[in-house]
């Protein structure tokens, strides 16, 4: 067998001549052009497929349809570790030929282009994404859908609070791409569309087929402290603090916890505002329905005290049956107390039923009573006997007086003209203070109407009866000028009694005015035991005085010393044994 290649002229070929050259230069540049339009035409910077021709241990080589085979890096395959020839792949042209003449590609780069044009594509049209959550975050949890990924905020995860975000991790979840931030690369996902999509139409037919009275299972879905909303299927409803319990609720929490099943009534509804007010203590029979017969006016029962009030205290002595303390019923004493002067908040206390209404469901109760009461004791009236002696504490005062207690229960009102015999004291805040002791007589006792009149100045004998001796009209005494004011001034005569001298009796016989704390010799003009009224005049010392006229005449001569001397004898020496007795006793009664 001859070999047929010994005489192939490879010159000849080289040059054109010889094999293949009985093709012209036109049908040369036909059939180029026929090769050429074999090959696809490729721009770079796009996403095309191609077919995998070889696998080697570092690349992979694609045949994209382009004159030569473009490489990839291995490593952009770990996704699939299958990969083998024939397999098709999505790669993105970085470059058309570097200086070996190969096509540069790049899957991880075409997955990239791909995710986001599936992203947008999702957004536009509204699509449903499958996502894969990876981590959890600051505030939501990281998707991966197509590689990219988004923020899924804990908000949009579901229709009611998510408070452990760990549970859906490592979990596939079906989204909606709701924001995509080309500039930062940033997608924002949501998983509660879908779910309130399914729950308008559930919402929708439960506000359809709602009516007042209807018991529904709900889930607690939020708990505040004035209520707790309640998750019907899709409709939240308010199941307000006071409609939780019949027995008296402080918070929400002491009953109910987050994500409990309750049963429910429905109370009100407002199909405009689509507000729905529940209850839960309307499902049980009130609790006044099941309190005892045995509970009647007069009997005694116990309890817990729930609430303190300004006005008295609240006993709870069951569930839901509550009576009110009165601070009025709280002591048998008249003068106004704080009630937590005597309750708190959880003392456990028997009382007294002083009212009960049934119907209204409606309980008054009493603690004094519990206790005899103080003006009904036998030895009342011996006790507290007219002109009896006793001790007691100040709890009131007014203007007209002030009220001493002598006892729990036994208040007595001193008036403030039974305070002192010789000061004229206009408020009991200028002779004593609120909690200090003070001795007193009983004046009179009425124990029908509970009223008790006691006196401090009682204790001594009236002094007035001897002043009545001592500052006789027109007696002359030493005085201390104690104010003034547009009528006169006020005068301390001797044993600290008080006088009154009209500015026209004030005069000195000079002409001028005397000056507060100036002592000067004054007369009595006039004496009303009855009133406790002294009046005195200066000028009437040096002058003729009518006290009843007032109007100063002019001494005929002026009188010596000797004279004088024994007209102040005169008007003091027959008062020296009263003054002195008076001495005596005012010293005995300050021991």
């Amino acid at each position: 067998m001859t070999d047929q290649n010994t005489d192939f002229n490879w010159e000849e070929f080289e040059d054109g001549k010889g094999f293949g050259s009985s093709y012209s230069q036109d049908e040369k540049e036909k059939l180029e052009a026929l090769y050429d339009q074999t090959l696809n035409e490729i721009v770079e910077h796009e996403v095309v497929k191609g077919t995998v021709v070889t696998v080697t241990d570092r690349e992979v080589v694609v045949n994209i349809g382009f004159k030569s085979d473009g490489l990839v890096s291995l490593s952009e395959f770990k996704d699939i570790p299958d990969l083998k020839s024939g397999d098709e792949v999505e790669v993105y042209i970085e470059k058309q030929e570097d200086p070996n003449g190969q096509i540069i590609l790049s899957r991880k780069k075409a997955k990239i282009l791909t995710a986001w044009d599936k992203i947008q594509h999702a957004l536009d049209y509204d699509e449903v994404i499958e996502g894969f959550v990876k981590r959890r975050t600051k505030g939501g949890l990281i998707v991966d859908i197509y590689g990219i990924e988004s923020f899924l905020p804990g908000s949009q995860i579901d229709v009611k609070p998510i408070r452990d975000f760990d549970v859906f991790v490592g979990k596939k979840m079906e989204v909606k791409v709701v924001k995509i931030n080309y500039s930062n690369d940033n997608v924002v996902v949501s998983h509660k569309v879908l779910i309130e999509k399914d729950l308008e139409e559930q919402r929708q037919q439960i506000l359809n087929n709602l009516e007042k009275g209807q018991v529904l299972e709900g889930v607690v879905k939020n708990i505040t402290n004035f209520g707790v909303f309640i998750d019907l299927g899709g409709v939240d409803g308010l199941l307000h603090i006071t409609d939780i319990s019949w027995g008296r609720v402080n918070h929400p929490e002491e009953i109910l916890k987050l994500d409990e099943k309750v049963n429910i009534v429905v109370l009100d509804f407002d199909e405009d505002k689509k507000r729905i007010s529940l209850g839960m203590k309307q499902l049980t029979p009130h609790p006044w329905e099941a309190l005892s017969e045995e509970v009647q006016v007069g009997s005694k029962v116990k309890g817990r005290i729930v609430n303190v009030a300004d006005y008295g205290a609240f006993l709870e002595i069951m569930s839901g049956v509550e009576g009110l303390i009165h601070v009025s019923e709280m002591s048998w004493s008249q003068h106004l107390r704080n009630p937590q002067d005597f309750i708190n908040v959880g003392d456990e206390l028997e009382a007294v039923v002083l009212t009960l209404d049934r119907d209204d469901r409606k309980m008054s109760l009493g603690i004094k009573q519990l206790t005899e009461d103080p003006w009904t004791k036998p030895d009342m009236t011996t006790k507290y006997a007219v002109g009896t002696t006793h001790k007691g504490i100040v709890r009131n005062m007014t203007n007209f007086g002030l009220f001493l207690e002598l006892e729990e229960g036994i208040d007595g009102l001193v008036h403030v003209s039974d305070l002192s015999w010789t000061k004229k004291i206009k408020h009991p805040s200028e002779f004593i203070k609120i909690g200090d002791e003070l001795e007193v007589k009983v004046l009179e006792l009425d124990v029908d109407n509970r009223r008790l009149a006691l006196g401090h100045k009682q204790l001594e004998e009236n002094p007035w009866d001897t002043f009545e001796t001592v500052f006789t009209e027109g007696s002359v005494h030493k005085c201390t000028i104690l104010n003034k004011n547009d009528k006169g001034a006020i005068l301390e005569l001797p044993y600290g009694i008080e006088g009154f001298c009209t500015n026209r009796n004030l005069v000195k016989e000079d002409g001028s005015m005397p000056e507060v704390n100036e002592s000067l010799d004054f007369r009595v003009t006039e004496f009303i035991k009855s009133e406790k009224k002294i009046t005195l005049s200066h000028v009437a010392t040096y002058t003729e005085v009518d006290t009843k006229a007032e109007e100063p005449k002019k001494k005929p001569r002026k009188k010596k010393n000797e004279e004088m001397a024994s007209d102040a004898e005169k008007s003091t020496l027959g008062d020296i044994e009263a003054l002195s007795n008076l001495k005596e006793q005012m010293e005995k009664d300050n021991e």
